[in-house]
């Protein structure tokens, strides 16, 4: 038995699967209509296998917060399980749908990982974990949040970003898991990979940004049914595609890993391309993307000690950049590569990237770390063997920026 639902604007198959509490396996068999590029459009019909679900009574004075909160689970989350739901906050007695939790509290080793899950899990990694900070360091074309998480205290900063790339969506999750493993583990006192976790907090502040490229992000997932007036253009400049799947850029059709000042003209002239499109276009001039020069303020006004940009794919790590990098770089990726298995890089032929830009501007060390392998987007079912392989990466630059 199922029912029918219509897609709405910014809907993508796992966010309607977690709205309705199905696995999207579930969710792609009830539909076999739908294509091998699994992108659904606003308007079309769906079956939503029946799903036995949680359901309370609200009591008095009781609103959508204090249910969520009463359950753990996100306001996004809970408004989506009840999409029928039109009063500003339910009435006494009104059956709720309670949208269920499935181990870790981060959506992104589950199903597609996009900016609505996003705010979900820094909402509710807040409550869970007070001690981290969050922050707004920047708006993206569209005027969406660019967030930050700071996790410890400690005078030695570092920073991680991921999601400069639209279809690399993967890497949100991905750094969202290991801050969950991080807070997790100094809030019980426990060790990962030896390490002390407390002892780290105090030494040093590891700064999360996430999702970089949000408008990109969600182009990707959910189409661009939900983009305003970038609609027509992007269409055109994806060939009239529908399947935003390959797209890298932001929402101006800017590669916002080609913005930032190092060697940005000689970039622009090898990349060659003249126009916004899908990927691989510098822009008008360096950091004119609201992204990248969010994310160039946020590294100006902060004293990182090292920084590392995830990407997918490859199982790769760069580490140099025109001679600028200090000499603890090569170290350090070798000792990176040993507990990866990923391949230490020395790049050539290749500008404008944060990585470069940071290694140029600050003399210290910075990585692009390459995740995973196989054909961008990479699906989620690589993902406990990326965090697997990572993982102790991340805790070792923290370690190292505690020394450096």
């Amino acid at each position: 038995m199922s029912i029918l639902y219509v897609v709405r604007t910014g809907d993508h198959l796992g966010r309607i699967a977690r709205r309705f509490g199905i696995h999207r396996t579930a969710l792609l068999c009830a539909n076999p209509q739908i294509g091998d590029d699994q992108v659904v459009v606003p308007g079309e019909m769906l079956h939503i296998p029946e799903n036995k679900r949680r359901m309370y009574a609200a009591g008095n004075g009781d609103t959508w917060k204090d249910i969520a909160d009463r359950f753990g689970v996100g306001m996004e989350e809970l408004l989506s399980a009840n999409p029928d739901q039109e009063r500003e906050e339910p009435l006494p007695g009104q059956q709720i749908a309670i949208p269920s939790r499935k181990g870790t509290a981060i959506h992104g080793s589950q199903t597609e990982y996009g900016y609505l899950e996003l705010l979900e899990d820094i909402e509710r990694f807040k409550a869970a974990y007070p001690f981290v900070q969050a922050e707004i360091i920047g708006y993206s074309v569209m005027g969406r949040e660019i967030p930050a998480l700071r996790i410890g205290t400690g005078l030695a900063e570092l920073h991680y970003n991921g999601a400069v790339h639209a279809n690399e969506w993967i890497t949100s999750a991905l750094l969202m898991r290991f801050a969950e493993d991080y807070a997790k583990a100094y809030l019980s006192g426990d060790c990962i990979f030896g390490c002390a976790v407390k002892e780290l907090f105090e030494q040093t502040s590891l700064w999360i940004v996430p999702m970089v490229n949000p408008d990109g992000v969600e182009l990707v997932l959910s189409g661009s049914a939900g983009m305003g007036p970038y609609r027509k253009r992007l269409l055109e400049w994806n060939q009239g595609e529908h399947n935003f799947r390959g797209w890298k850029a932001n929402i101006r059709g800017v590669d916002l890993n080609d913005q930032f000042p190092a060697f940005w003209e000689e970039e622009r002239q090898r990349r060659g391309k003249p126009g916004a499109g899908p990927r691989d276009y510098a822009g008008s001039s360096p950091l004119s993307e609201p992204e990248a020069r969010a994310l160039a303020e946020f590294t100006e006004n902060r004293d990182f000690r090292l920084v590392i940009a995830f990407h997918t794919q490859g199982k790769e790590i760069y580490w140099n950049y025109r001679e600028f990098e200090p000499p603890r770089s090569e170290e350090l990726a070798a000792h990176f590569s040993r507990i990866s298995g990923y391949r230490p890089v020395r790049l050539t032929g290749s500008d404008a990237g944060y990585k470069d830009w940071f290694i140029a501007r600050f003399r210290r060390p910075g990585f692009t770390v390459e995740a995973g392998i196989g054909t961008n987007p990479l699906p989620i079912a690589q993902f406990a063997e990326i965090y697997g392989d990572l993982k102790e990466v991340m805790i070792e630059a923290i370690r190292a920026a505690a020394v450096l």
